[in-house]
């Protein structure tokens, strides 16, 4: 019930941020229309702990920020290394072990591996992520397991 109602709530933020109308029929509609996702989801059985994380909703703001100054330093590498040519690439694979236990974790934990430039992970299976590089100050930056360790932070 606490994630139907967190669904409902979301649905109506997003709704009341996006319209920009607040006369009685779009506001009516709106409602109207949100009631008949709310259902439908329900029905679906898809309004679980995984598809409305509440549990990591108070954490994901400071995580975000973090991993945007990761994004940005990670950019700015990357454009120094590409204009300073082909030989100061050092392309690999490593395989890193991830310890988030729940299947979000794991694939906040990948996707931010993905979305840090340079760096992309190929597969995941289990606890072992492979990733590809550019740089392979990427690969050790990841094997300090900072960013593991603030994805197993923002899971619990």
């Amino acid at each position: 019930m606490r994630h139907t109602f967190m669904l409902s709530l979301s649905l109506i933020v997003f709704w009341l941020a996006n319209s920009g109308h607040y006369s009685t029929l779009i506001l009516s509609l709106g409602a109207l229309s949100i009631v008949v996702i709310v259902f439908i989801a329900h029905r679906m059985d898809v309004v679980d702990h995984e598809a409305q994380p509440i549990h990591l909703t108070l954490k994901t703001p400071g995580y975000c920020a973090w991993l945007a100054k990761e994004i940005i330093i990670s950019n700015i590498t990357v454009v120094k290394h590409i204009w300073l040519g082909n030989k100061s690439l050092s392309p690999g694979f490593a395989t890193i072990t991830a310890s988030q236990k729940t299947d979000i974790g794991k694939v906040i934990y990948a996707n931010s591996i993905t979305l840090t430039p340079g760096t992309v992970t190929v597969d995941l299976e289990d606890d072992k992520f492979y990733v590809h590089a550019l740089i392979k100050e990427s690969i050790e930056d990841l094997e300090s397991g900072e960013m593991d360790r603030r994805v197993t932070l923002l899971e619990d």
